[in-house]
């Protein structure tokens, strides 16, 4: 076996081993289109076991079963970063240069879009900082980050992709978020009522004083 291609001290796991858990975990699968007619490659991010894979074992993977497919015509990619944790699923930096330069610059030259779903700050700021360094202007200039599921699917087929159901429920979390923000601002945790004046004698009812909100952010 190639030198190229050898598992990490820390991993409990054989090269062989490796490919199969990433292939049964799913985290790279070619499904559905964008609204371009372009193939998605779908990583989510959350099923990388980053203490059981080596950089090896990804990188060996990635060229026998993802990189061929991703040859011939352009492509985009979505990348669900929902869930995503420094410990348990981040590859690290080192790691991450060595997967971009192992992939070849027909896949690179074919990549049009990168739709980073759910990034959060630590990510924004690392990429800002980093990522041009890492990646290159090229692949950089490409990506475009997505806070919601609703702008992804502005730009890709919803019925033609699968995604995780934990990805659906942080969307709805965040969207319950967004509208207390709306409803009460950033100023307190505890916000003071607004005074309200009636010009009648009927007082309001409950339904009136209860905000807006949308029965997934109460239930």
């Amino acid at each position: 076996m190639s030198s190229k291609y050898t598992t990490t001290p820390s991993s409990l796991l054989s090269l062989p081993e490796q490919e199969k858990l990433i292939q049964k975990l799913q985290l790279f699968t070619i499904q559905g289109r964008d609204k371009r007619g372009s193939n998605v490659l779908c990583i989510i991010g959350k099923f990388f076991p980053a203490r059981l894979v080596s950089v090896g074992a990804l990188v060996k993977y990635l060229e026998e079963k993802i990189f061929p497919n991703l040859t011939d015509k352009p492509f985009s990619v979505v990348y669900v970063h929902t869930g995503v944790t420094r410990a348990e699923n981040s590859p690290g930096i080192s790691a991450l240069r060595t997967i971009y330069h192992a992939i070849p610059i027909e896949v690179k030259d074919n990549l049009e879009t990168v739709y980073f779903l759910h990034p959060g700050f630590p990510s924004r700021l690392f990429l800002a900082t980093f990522g041009r360094l890492l990646f290159g202007g090229g692949l950089y200039g490409k990506l475009k980050y997505l806070n919601r599921l609703d702008f992804l699917w502005n730009n890709v087929r919803r019925k033609e992709i699968e995604i995780p159901e934990f990805v659906y429920n942080y969307d709805e979390e965040m969207e319950c978020r967004s509208m207390m923000t709306m409803n009460y601002g950033l100023e307190s945790d505890h916000p003071r009522a607004r005074p309200r004046v009636f010009y009648n004698t009927t007082p309001p009812s409950v339904d009136d004083a209860l905000p807006f909100y949308s029965m997934r952010c109460i239930a």
